[in-house]
């Protein structure tokens, strides 16, 4: 297994080697002027030509374009121009999220051939922060479901072993940066869409709390949301300093500085108490799951933490997480459903039938669970620091296979139910980042879940920045592909 450079002023690593070093070092060199933006996207840009056909991670490449923003964006610290975070660093953008000019499908063959004429707010942000688009990362269709493979662009499989799913639904951004072919992505996250793939993967994947980072259209719901993924704790960190913020058309929206997670994320974590997962109310788990996840435990102990088992209580929150997720979908793609029905495929059928099935009552008990939930949420986090437990109930399994259908010989009643570990999180609205945690006996990546308090993001990096630290897990990459 290969692991990336540590860099430094001095030792600065050109061409293909500039792929493995990460987003805080980059970034570093390119400010200090000892790499020029084009010499980082040539490089991503190659990595891609050699890597990307073997996994099918960027769907979409643009890679003129981007050569020629990485020499607008040279010219500008030329002249001595204010720089932005990621100034000079490439990225690729979630195929859900709107590209002026740059074909965006939405996985969905209804979209085959959409190019929208304006930005999504998350990209105007990256560039504003002088991030350089390369292109689309790959996603299931309307990013339903936590298999990345849809009928436009077929399937992204695992660097770690392409027999193997790379989860989902930003499973084309995961395999982008375990390849090395971007240091930094974008991806979003309901059910789990960022946190599984990054645990497939052996990258870090964060779930930032709601209204931490906004679209153009808000919303009062809690549960969707775009956030950061990379290699580090750190690049990570720096990703989301540059696509918080608030902003006005979000009832939902933090008012907080973004610029606090560009500051070190080192602390002292001693002391700090920690509720460590039981079953969450009776949740079937993959033994290599809880082997490898079980092993992290200690490390938290000789951090100086404080590990009590304990967790929310889950009852109910299966339910009302579906009967509001049909919500989405039946707003969202009925129309398109009626209008085409060959053109969606049958889980998203399913969900809007689900939400048809469904009476108002049952949305009612839906939103009072919530609530009360939340008031649980609350009191778990007066006696607890964080709620730490496994990323995914599975390892990495066939990519052939739609989902599980089975878990510890446990029957998976719909599509989304082997991924119960990380929506139950969802319906917590408090951040969430998934690190990696070690491998499974074949090999196969483990990813841990980290959960802070509801606005505390900055606290979940820290911790997870110490884990990290003391388990290295994440230098281990995928053995080279080029």
């Amino acid at each position: 297994m290969s692991t990336p450079p540590s860099g430094g002023r001095g030792v600065t690593p050109t061409g293909d080697s500039l792929c493995d070093a990460t987003a805080v070092t980059l970034a570093g060199w390119i400010a200090r002027g000892e790499l020029s933006a084009r010499e980082v996207v040539s490089a991503h840009l190659a990595r891609i030509e050699a890597v990307n056909p073997q996994f099918n991670a960027i769907v979409t490449l643009t890679g003129e374009q981007a050569m020629a923003d990485a020499a607008a964006a040279d010219e500008r610290q030329a002249r001595g121009e204010p720089l932005g975070p990621l100034h000079g660093l490439p990225i690729a953008h979630k195929d859900l999220v709107d590209t002026a000019g740059i074909r965006t499908t939405y996985g969905s063959p209804a979209f085959r051939d959409h190019v929208p004429t304006t930005d999504a707010r998350l990209v105007r942000l990256l560039r504003a922060a002088g991030a350089i688009t390369v292109g689309k990362t790959n996603t299931p269709e309307f990013g339903a479901g936590s298999n990345t493979f849809n009928p436009v662009f077929g399937t992204t499989v695992n660097p770690y072993n392409v027999r193997k799913t790379v989860g989902g639904s930003s499973g084309g951004a995961a395999v982008a940066l375990t390849t090395g072919m971007l240091p930094i992505a974008d991806g979003s996250d309901t059910g789990g869409s960022l946190r599984n793939p990054a645990a497939f993967t052996n990258i870090v994947g964060m779930r930032p709390s709601p209204g931490r980072v906004n679209d153009d259209q808000g919303s009062w719901s809690p549960l969707s949301t775009n956030g950061p993924m990379a290699r580090t704790v750190a690049d990570t960190a720096l990703l989301l300093s540059a696509i918080a913020g608030p902003c006005d058309g979000n009832p939902l929206s933090l008012d907080d500085d973004p610029a606090i997670f560009r500051a070190p994320l080192e602390r002292d974590v001693r002391g700090l108490r920690i509720g460590w997962f039981h079953d969450l109310g009776g949740l079937p788990f993959d033994p290599e799951i809880l082997r490898v996840v079980g092993t992290a435990r200690s490390v938290f102990t000789e951090l100086g933490c404080v590990v009590t088992e304990a967790e929310p209580d889950f009852v109910g929150i299966d339910l009302a997480f579906e009967t509001l997720r049909h919500l989405w979908f039946h707003a969202n793609l009925k129309p398109l459903a009626r209008r085409s029905p060959e053109l969606v495929k049958e889980t998203i059928h399913w969900e809007i039938a689900e939400a048809e099935r469904q009476s108002s009552a049952d949305v009612a008990r839906a939103l009072a669970r919530q609530a009360r939930f939340h008031g649980q949420v609350r009191g778990f986090f007066s006696r607890f620091d964080y709620f730490v437990l496994p990323v995914t109930q599975v390892v990495p399994f066939d990519h052939t296979t739609p989902y599980p259908m089975e878990i510890a010989g446990q029957s998976m009643g719909t599509y989304i139910d082997w991924m119960r570990s990380c929506w139950y999180v969802s319906m917590m609205a408090a951040p969430a980042i998934s690190v990696p945690a070690g491998f499974t006996s074949d090999g196969l990546p483990v990813g841990l879940q980290i959960v802070g308090r509801p606005r505390g993001d900055l606290s979940v990096l820290q911790l997870a920045r110490a884990f990290e630290t003391a388990a290295p897990h994440g230098l281990r990459r995928p053995p080279p592909a080029y």
